[in-house]
């Protein structure tokens, strides 16, 4: 995923091809690791992690993708997440990005910059503080009653089939007609932006495709972000316009970048969350008749799906030579914090593997850590455990398809694309 472009300096993401190890880097800190590509993480990705962590060291560099760190301990994830003066969230520092996009062909669109996701602090409270406003607690569970409004909506029109794909049928539509609703985006639109939201989590190489395909998912929002500037709405769109940052208005380009950010965000992470909570209950009907006879344990059990089935990933910029866990890290190296894996971290977590709603410590990484943590947790949450309840209430005991085996597309996001699930 590192590569040197013609930019010196420069670092992007490719494809998977090998690079040989850098000089600094030791053989024994070598593992032919593909996170992209690896065969058995596509067909069960936690089962996968669990298998290869006895044999990874905490912190390791694989030649793949280009090449880079692979922090996949707890204790690893969680300085590299928290240090943001030694990893930086600028994968690309600001006066290498205004470099490459010297080298983008004249006319090129801009490139919306996923602000503040790609900042370090202080710039990053500036621009995160707003939006923490607009995803308060409050605010989020002030949607509730919507939230579970669609929740039944979308049982009903499954529930006397006996059977449907779980993934495709709620858990991709569920958070994200909530999100559009939210945004005030057209929800007739939910097919075109899912594909567009997969496009662009693929890893490229051309700057110029990225930047065409970055580009395209703007226009995909320009005529809603323009509308609700002329003619405010009681949106988030609308109430992002009303910010203001350092006492300036709100301009077109932040709101490209608040626009992007949220976009990607609100219409894949929950899915995820969402898919890999109600494949887990299909899987062990003992914990679905708790949860339904004790529908108190369902705040604690998702949770506990959330540490045991973290499906997101971090990536840092190393911003001058430095030491992790008794390695040197050179400056522009990337180092990929491996959720997944630190969320099943035994020296962390025990018996990591086992699924326990009841765990006294369950303090997972799904939301990240430090400055960036995820500023939509308090709405996840309410959809997760929404989705979960209404789910238990409505539908009998259900149980994956054994003709129709769940699939799974993994990369810095270990996503589920089907879950086909069956009930009496």
């Amino acid at each position: 995923m590192v590569q040197r472009s013609e930019v010196d300096g420069i670092m992007t993401f490719g494809n998977s091809r090998i690079v040989p190890r850098p000089p600094h880097v030791p053989e024994s800190a070598v593992r032919d690791f593909d996170i992209h590509r690896d065969p058995a993480l596509q067909t069960d990705p936690h089962a996968r992690i669990l298998e290869l962590l006895p044999t990874l060291p905490p912190l390791f560099w694989t030649p793949r993708n280009g090449g880079h760190w692979l922090a996949i301990s707890h204790r690893n994830a969680v300085t590299v997440l928290r240090e943001p003066d030694r990893f930086s969230s600028y994968l690309i520092s600001p006066k290498h990005r205004a470099a490459m996009m010297a080298t983008l062909p004249e006319g090129t669109p801009r490139m919306p910059q996923m602000t503040p996701i790609f900042m370090d602090p202080p710039d990053h409270g500036r621009y995160r503080v707003p939006l923490q406003r607009v995803f308060s607690p409050r605010l989020m569970v002030a949607l509730k009653p919507r939230i579970e409004a669609m929740a039944h909506e979308l049982i009903d029109a499954v529930i006397d089939q006996g059977h449907c794909d779980f993934f495709s049928a709620i858990a991709e539509q569920f958070p994200v007609r909530v999100f559009l609703q939210m945004m005030g985006l057209p929800t007739d639109r939910i097919a075109e932006y899912r594909a567009l939201v997969r496009e662009i989590f693929e890893p490229v190489e051309d700057r110029t495709a990225q930047a065409t395909r970055d580009r395209r998912m703007v226009e995909a929002m320009e005529e809603t972000i323009l509308a609700r500037r002329d003619e405010p709405r009681d949106d988030l769109i609308s109430a992002l316009w009303a910010l203001e940052i350092d006492d300036k208005p709100m301009t077109l380009d932040l709101m490209e970048d608040y626009c992007s950010l949220l976009f990607l965000a609100g219409l894949d992470t929950v899915i995820n969350g969402i898919s890999y909570g109600i494949r887990h209950l299909a899987m062990d009907p003992q914990m679905q008749a708790q949860l339904r006879a004790d529908p108190d344990l369902i705040v604690n059990a998702t949770e506990e799906m959330l540490r045991r089935y973290t499906f997101s990933g971090g990536i840092r910029r190393v911003t001058d030579d430095t030491m992790l866990d008794g390695h040197v890290l050179k400056d522009g190296e990337l180092v990929v914090t491996y959720l997944a894996a630190a969320d099943l971290d035994a020296t962390e977590f025990a018996d990591p593997a086992f699924f326990d709603p009841l765990r006294e410590h369950k303090a997972h990484l799904a939301f990240g850590a430090g400055p960036h943590r995820c500023v939509g947790s308090h709405l996840a949450r309410v959809e997760l455990q929404t989705l979960y309840r209404v789910a238990l209430e409505r539908l009998p005991p259900f149980r994956l398809d054994p003709d129709r085996p769940p699939r799974f597309h993994v990369g810095m996001m270990l996503a589920v694309t089907s879950l086909p699930l069956r009930w009496d």
